[in-house]
């Protein structure tokens, strides 16, 4: 490359990591070359200075500087991936899940547990059997947002590039409206409001944790310092002080942003020991010891008009502690109808 460039983020490369984007598109450029890129500002996306681990959104324009043949060579004899064996049952349940389904948008009520994307040592995630929801369409369903592997409820595929696109663009500008349901361990105080949080990775052995720190001062510093996190809330019913039935609704898309939003208001959510401890269970009760975070509804605004709007049942462990407590779900009440 004889010159600096610009390429655009496709629609399949949202949520890939800028260092795993180069990787596919400069197979022959080393970390620490990239590193001192992006140390020196040579490398941008949108104008602004990166890091190699933030993750990239479908559209977004990314600087490359002019870089020597070498770095562009695909690297010789690639090992042929292995292909993907999914169990009869799986592709059965997966097929089962799906609650919407139209030319362009595939809507699953995903079960508790199962991963979205695979990590080390994970073979059976979501990503790994989209295939088996192909149904008529020429193209391999998209990933457009994801779930924590233990949250249920609404997940978007899209069935095209252009569905990806406009999915995409719709989560990352916050035209996507979601509600979540949730139990959690005591009633927040007070019942409705909204947590302005910042949050930030913190790598560990267990895991990558999320923790609350003081905003980036700046777009440079914003991977480091913490990202701005906002989350409206709102207990729906409550069981004493012990249990709520708590309504989410998170206006930015982070990380177990929810679950860390609702241990800083002193109540965690029941099962969250990750973020809650031992204060996230009520042992003696007989309830589930899974967690109990629903993502319950999506609507968003579709390019050619009209809306999407997809609403998921609760999950059986969920289901038997609303028993427990004597909620009602099929009230369908929703606190934020009014700002939709």
């Amino acid at each position: 490359m004889s010159g600096v460039t610009t390429v655009t983020v496709a629609a399949d490369e949202a949520e890939l990591r800028l260092d795993r984007w180069f990787k596919r598109h400069f197979p022959g450029l080393g970390h620490g070359r990239l590193e001192k890129l992006l140390r020196t500002g040579q490398v941008r996306v949108d104008g602004k200075r990166a890091k190699s681990g933030q993750r990239l959104e479908a559209g977004q324009v990314v600087r490359v500087p002019p870089l020597d043949e070498a770095a562009t060579r695909k690297p010789e004899g690639p090992r042929p991936q292995p292909p993907v064996r999914i169990a009869e049952a799986d592709a059965a349940a997966l097929r089962d899940a799906v609650i919407h389904r139209d030319a362009e948008v595939l809507a699953l009520d995903k079960p508790p547990g199962l991963a979205v994307q695979g990590g080390t040592g994970m073979t059976r995630h979501l990503d790994a059997m989209l295939d088996v929801l192909r149904f008529e369409a020429r193209e391999r369903p998209r990933l457009v947002h994801r779930l924590d592997k233990d949250t249920s409820g609404v997940l978007l595929l899209a069935r095209s590039a252009a569905a990806a696109k406009w999915l995409t663009a719709a989560f990352r500008d916050k035209s996507a409206d979601k509600l979540y349901w949730a139990l959690t361990v005591g009633v927040p105080k007070p019942r409705q409001g909204r947590i302005d949080l910042a949050l930030a990775k913190l790598p560990g052995r267990a895991g990558e944790r999320m923790v609350a720190v003081e905003p980036g001062e700046d777009d440079e510093d914003e991977a480091e310092a913490g990202k701005r996190a906002i989350t409206d809330f709102a207990v729906v019913d409550h069981a004493g002080r012990e249990v709520a039935w708590v309504a989410f609704r998170p206006l930015t898309g982070r990380t177990h942003q929810i679950r860390v939003h609702a241990a800083a208001l002193g109540t965690p959510i029941l099962g969250d020991g990750k973020y809650g401890g031992k204060a996230a269970f009520l042992e003696g009760r007989g309830l589930s010891r899974k967690l109990h975070l629903h993502a319950r509804r999506v609507v968003l605004p579709r390019p050619g008009g009209g809306r999407l709007d997809v609403t998921a049942p609760l999950p059986a462990h969920m289901r038997a502690s609303w028993r427990f407590f004597g909620f009602d779900p099929e009230s369908r009440e929703d606190p934020f109808a009014e700002r939709r």
